[in-house]
């Protein structure tokens, strides 16, 4: 069947999570890295779509494809990681422990934010041919998103941290959701489906994701928008990491793992013997291994 259902999905999740909390710091840095390229030049392509033809929900519509080729190529992001990873160590997963979890955050976080500014110095580069030239409309859009989503926020003081707050949980719950709905078909079609419709929703409504933003706000700033790194870290990054954290956790993984978990641990099919049930308890799942 294409469609798993959602104890089975408590498993592959904690399974998803002891994988990537056990991964080498090679193969994690390469594979955040990599999400985050994917992830951004995603975004790069919506704001260009929106700015283009001025509707943003096509953007919006079109902007999935990054992240739907980063999860199909068993890339990560932090987001993911903020979900994933801690249902492993609820588990009682063998040798899951805080301090691991931390290092995969770290981990994914370096990687992620090298694999964004990256693709902001491209695209800067492409903006503005080089430097030798004022940016482009395109360009001048993301300077503009930097600033209104810094100053913006800072001109409502505490409540504009609390919407930006409000906001990353907002964009976890969804980006995150997205994640999950990866896991709960075995086909290419229902993985595809499962993720676009979240990932849509959250890129629309203008919800914070804090890695999109490692390629907004650094593009802003290299094409001199009206902002500094001071704004864009008290004033984005770091409320956007605390929220996206909340709302994965929060909203989409504890969920899950509170109210099918049990199930999920005594759940085997009753045609099949015992024995027969044992030995397929032991053997190890195939792990999901995107964001």
């Amino acid at each position: 069947m294409s469609y798993v259902t959602p104890a089975e999905l408590v498993n592959r999740m904690i399974d998803a999570g002891e994988y990537k909390i056990k991964l080498s710091t090679r193969d994690t840095l390469i594979r955040s890295y990599m999400g985050a390229a994917l992830l951004t030049l995603g975004a790069a392509f919506a704001v260009t779509v929106s700015v283009q033809t001025g509707q943003p929900l096509l953007g919006a519509v079109l902007f999935p494809v990054g992240f739907v080729l980063l999860y199909l190529l068993g890339y990560d992001l932090l987001t993911g990681v903020f979900t994933l990873g801690p249902l492993a160590l609820l588990a009682r997963r063998p040798g899951i422990r805080a301090r691991g979890l931390l290092r995969n955050w770290g981990l994914v976080f370096l990687g992620n934010f090298a694999g964004a500014f990256t693709v902001a110095v491209l695209m800067a580069i492409y903006f503005t041919y080089g430097f030798s030239a004022d940016p482009s409309p395109v360009g001048h859009a993301i300077g503009e998103i930097g600033h209104g989503r810094t100053v913006g926020y800072a001109e409502h003081g505490a409540g504009g941290m609390l919407t930006l707050f409000v906001r990353g949980v907002l964009c976890n719950w969804m980006v995150s959701t997205g994640v999950v709905a990866a896991m709960m078909s075995d086909t290419l079609i229902g993985k595809v489906v499962g993720m676009w419709l979240p990932i849509m929703l959250f890129f629309y409504m203008g919800f914070e994701h804090s890695i999109v933003n490692m390629f907004l706000f650094p593009s802003g700033l290299l094409l001199g928008a009206d902002f500094t790194l001071g704004d864009y870290l008290l004033w984005n990054e770091l409320p956007t990491i605390a929220g996206n954290l909340v709302g994965g956790l929060s909203f989409v993984g504890l969920p899950l793992y509170a109210t099918h978990r049990i199930r999920a641990a005594k759940q085997l099919p009753l045609d099949v013997p015992a024995v027969s049930r044992t030995r397929r308890a032991a053997r190890p799942a195939l792990v999901p291994e995107g964001s």
